[in-house]
C-alpha cells in the first residue's frame, strides 16, 4: 500500500526507453509477438513475464536476430547485435514469434532486448531531470490559443503560480480513467486539460522558477476526499468512508501504488496550527498567497526540514516524511484524506493521509494532498 511514485516513474520511464520498438510493433500482428521482462533463462529458453501478466517459454534458435537497443532510442537501425549469451534475468524483451512453428510451440525469430542496468541507468537520470526541471500542482487556467496553463504549486508560505509554456513539439499526456499509471496515460489536445486538474510538467524553467517552458506534461482530473472510516474490506483492499463533503459513503479501492501515511499527532496539530497561521495572514492580505521567495524549493523537494525561503515551511515535505500506515490499522471513526480517481463509480486510491483531525479545520489544508500526490508535489516524479 505505500509504494511509493519511484513504481510509477519506473513505469514512465519504461514507456519512454521502449520507444525504438514502436514501429516494430506497428509491422507485426500482436498475435506474433509480445513484450514483458526475462524471468529464468534455461538452455535456449526464455521465461518472460508478460505486460499482461502471464509468463510464456519461449524458445530461441541460433537463426534468431537478437539485438540490443538503448532505452529512449528511437532508431532501430543503431541496434546492436548480440549473443544469446548477453541476454540476462531483468531484462525487457519484445519477442517476435516465428509464425510458421509447429502449432503449440513458440519459437522466436528475433528479440529486441533493453538491459536491465541501463533501464535502470535512465530510470534514475529521468528522476534527477524531473527533481531539476520539473513542476507540479493545480491546475488554475488554460489558454488553449496561446498553449498557456497557469498552475498553482505547494502550500502555505511555500505556494507559488507557476505559468507552463506549451508549444506544437510539447507531448501533452493525459491519464486514463481508473488510472494513475503514466505508462497507460494518453497523447491528449490542450483542450483536455481543466481547471482543477492536477499536473506534472518538465522543461525549462525560468530563474525564479515561476514560469516553464514544456517539454513534456501529463494532467488528470481527481477527486479530493476528507472524511471518517467507516469499514475495510481486506479481501478487496476497499476503504468506506463517509465524505464530509457530501454526507454519503464513498467507496475506495486501494492498489500496489497507493500511498498511505499518517502524521503523527504533535506533527498533525503544527501542521494544522502553521496552516490556519497561513490562512489568517492571506486573509489579512486580501487573499494573496505569500511568497516562496525565489529559487523556494518546490513541494516535496530539498529544502529545510521544517522551513521555506523567507521563514515560511513546506507542508509537502512534511507530509513526505510521514511514517507509513496499514489500511487494517485504521479504525472506524478515523479522519483522513484521500486523493482518488475522478471515476463516476470506481473510486482508486492514489493518496491517503490519516491522523488528519487538526487539519479539517484548517481551509488551506484542502489542496494539500493535490500537491503532493503527483510526485510529492513539485520537483520531481518520484523519489
Amino acid at each position: 500500500m505505500t509504494r511509493t511514485p519511484k513504481f510509477r516513474l519506473f513505469a514512465w520511464t519504461l514507456c519512454l526507453a521502449l520507444t525504438a520498438v514502436h514501429a516494430l510493433l506497428a509491422q507485426t500482428p500482436a498475435a506474433a509477438r509480445f513484450m514483458g521482462t526475462v524471468t529464468t533463462i534455461n538452455g535456449s529458453t526464455l521465461s518472460v513475464k508478460t505486460d499482461s501478466g502471464d509468463v510464456r517459454q519461449v524458445q530461441v534458435p541460433e537463426t534468431a536476430v537478437l539485438k540490443q537497443v538503448a532505452p529512449g532510442e528511437k532508431d532501430l537501425s543503431k541496434a546492436e547485435v548480440i549473443k544469446f549469451s548477453n541476454l540476462a534475468s531483468g531484462d525487457r524483451v519484445l519477442v517476435r514469434l516465428d509464425t510458421k512453428a509447429p502449432e503449440g510451440s513458440a519459437i522466436a525469430l528475433q528479440v529486441i532486448a533493453i538491459k536491465q542496468a541501463d533501464l535502470a541507468k535512465k530510470q534514475e537520470a529521468d528522476r534527477l531531470d524531473w527533481q531539476h526541471r520539473g513542476i507540479g500542482g493545480l491546475v488554475k487556467s488554460v489558454d488553449p490559443a496561446a498553449g498557456v496553463i497557469v498552475v498553482t504549486s505547494g502550500a502555505g508560505a511555500a505556494a507559488k503560480t507557476i505559468t507552463i509554456h506549451t508549444t506544437a513539439s510539447t507531448v501533452l499526456k493525459r491519464y486514463a480513467a481508473a488510472s494513475v499509471r503514466f505508462d497507460e496515460a494518453k497523447t491528449a489536445p490542450i483542450t483536455t486539460v481543466r481547471a482543477g486538474d492536477q499536473i506534472r510538467a518538465r522543461g525549462s524553467k525560468s530563474a525564479d522558477g515561476t514560469e516553464l517552458t514544456a517539454e513534456e506534461a501529463v494532467s488528470g482530473s481527481f477527486r479530493n476526499i476528507a472524511g471518517q472510516v467507516i469499514s475495510f474490506d481486506a479481501a478487496t483492499q476497499t476503504l468506506t468512508v463517509k465524505d464530509l463533503a457530501t454526507k454519503k459513503p464513498a467507496a475506495i479501492k486501494f492498489t500496489s501504488e497507493s500511498q498511505t501515511k499518517k502524521l503523527p499527532e504533535m506533527m498533525a496539530s503544527r501542521l494544522a496550527m502553521m496552516l490556519k497561521s497561513e490562512g489568517a495572514g492571506m486573509a489579512a492580505r486580501g487573499g494573496a498567497p505569500a511568497p516562496g521567495g525565489a529559487g523556494a524549493p518546490p513541494a516535496g523537494g530539498m529544502g529545510a526540514a521544517h522551513g521555506a525561503p523567507g521563514g515560511g515551511f513546506d507542508p509537502q515535505m512534511m507530509l513526505s516524511r510521514a511514517p507509513a500506515v496499514q489500511l487494517a490499522d485504521l479504525k472506524k471513526g478515523d479522519a483522513v484524506m484521500l486523493v482518488a480517481t475522478d471515476g463516476a463509480n470506481d473510486l482508486t486510491a492514489i493518496s491517503l493521509l490519516a491522523g488528519v483531525e487538526p487539519l479539517l479545520e484548517a481551509p488551506a489544508a484542502s489542496n494539500l494532498l493535490s500537491n503532493w500526490s503527483m510526485g510529492s508535489g513539485g520537483g520531481e516524479m518520484g523519489q
